[in-house]
């Protein structure tokens, strides 16, 4: 799990995956923001964080005997146990009634790929900026407040 942060968590801030988001076009970014907030807020309302303590199943280690003649047996051993972790059993629920609450309102999940490193770093868009029609040349900047910007290349 640490190896797979290390390797994720760097592409995640510096922008290179793809941006995972719900989209209509020509609605403000302002009211996006509204709306998706609310929806958020409206999930999190119906399907409240509900974290459960569970723990994996224990596991023995043998213990390995070598006699100097090369001959290996096993003699006793000793059980370690499950690792203890933490689980939303609500997280599955929460996304759902999100996406529900956004479709409702119009949107549609998108998957847009991140822009290539030529494409300028702007401002994020102000209140009266619309989310523009996605094509085939289009892609997302990641600003560093969280919002993001769709740019149509050419």
């Amino acid at each position: 799990m640490r190896i797979l942060l290390t390797l994720v968590l760097p592409l995640a801030l510096s922008g290179c995956l793809p941006l995972s988001t719900y989209y209509a076009e020509g609605v403000s970014f302002a009211q996006f923001e509204r709306d998706d907030t609310n929806c958020d807020v409206r999930a999190l309302r119906d399907a409240p964080v509900a974290n459960q303590v569970r723990q994996g199943a224990p596991r023995y280690v043998p213990r390995r005997v070598c006699n100097a003649y090369g001959e290996c047996y096993t003699r006793g051993g000793y059980w370690v146990p499950g690792e203890v972790y933490t689980v939303d059993v609500n997280a599955d629920l929460r996304k759902r009634v999100k996406g529900q609450c956004m479709g409702d309102l119009g949107y549609r999940p998108v998957e847009i790929p991140a822009c290539p490193q030529g494409v300028a770093q702007s401002a994020p868009p102000g209140p009266s900026a619309t989310l523009p029609r996605l094509n085939a040349r289009s892609c997302a900047i990641r600003t560093g407040d969280g919002r993001f910007r769709v740019v149509t290349q050419g």
